[in-house]
């Protein structure tokens, strides 16, 4: 596993407790990832994984616990505000419009972004910013259908959209929840492709999914939750050489 700089971690959550009115689902989670990390969440489902996610973009907001961005307090911060932070989440669902265009949700969406300071972590974020061009040549299939509308793509091209449409945010964290579910394998293997692809830029990753093999391959290191609590956090080599954590809190 790579050695982090001692510098304040990009995202940093602390003693997390957030639910829905009285039904608390996060009991004390804390997670930190650091400039150009990859780090895989996971649990089974029902463990807190998206409601932990909506609770990090201010979705949800928690009764007790602290979240910071490069050392920065989000306490209170409209969502819309911790999205100009530099978080950007694709969420489970997709959530495309209709009535937009491939080329129109981009367009829509683009914000020249904030950049992390070149040097830390295992690669430098890259200079070059994403644009719908740069969406267009990690997703190819985008660039075909580009004046079609949201209704009118399959869920993969869908999917593609969701996470271009992040990318023009040009994030310092990108935030996946359930990237790669439902998809056809070929599609799938196209999805992990891209990441793969953010993740030798130097992009900071927090993702959600089921694929635990394909995590292991992904990210640097991985954090598991059950019941709303953090149970294990380690390696990816950890995790391989652990089948008991996966029998354990993954149900694989």
């Amino acid at each position: 596993m790579a050695d982090w700089p001692a510098a304040p971690p990009l995202l940093q959550a602390e003693g997390l407790r957030a639910g829905y009115g009285t039904a608390m689902v996060l009991h004390g989670v804390s997670l930190q990832l650091h400039a150009g990390e990859v780090v895989g969440l996971l649990g089974r489902n029902g463990m807190g994984k998206t409601t932990l996610v909506r609770t990090l973009m201010g979705a949800i907001k928690p009764v007790a616990g602290s979240v910071q961005v490069l050392g920065q307090p989000l306490a209170d911060q409209a969502p819309h505000r911790i999205a100009q932070l530099g978080l950007a989440l694709v969420p489970e669902g997709r959530q495309v419009f209709s009535n937009l265009s491939v080329e129109e949700h981009l367009s829509a969406f683009f914000r020249p972004g904030v950049r992390v300071p070149a040097g830390t972590g295992r690669a430098s974020v890259a200079s070059t910013a994403w644009t719908t061009q740069r969406v267009f040549d990690l997703f190819p299939r985008l660039a075909e259908r580009r004046q079609n509308m949201g209704n009118q793509l399959s869920g993969g091209e869908q999917q593609m959209l969701a996470i271009g449409r992040a990318l023009v945010t040009n994030p310092r964290l990108l935030i996946l929840d359930e990237a790669t579910e439902g998809l056809a394998p070929l599609i799938r293997e196209e999805i992990w492709r891209a990441l793969a692809l953010l993740r030798a830029g130097g992009q900071s990753i927090l993702v959600i999914d089921k694929y635990v093999q394909r995590l292991i391959r992904l990210a640097d290191r991985h954090v598991i939750l059950e019941k709303g609590a953090v149970v294990w956090t380690g390696s990816s080599a950890a995790l391989q050489a652990d089948r008991g954590l996966w029998q354990r809190y993954l149900g694989v």
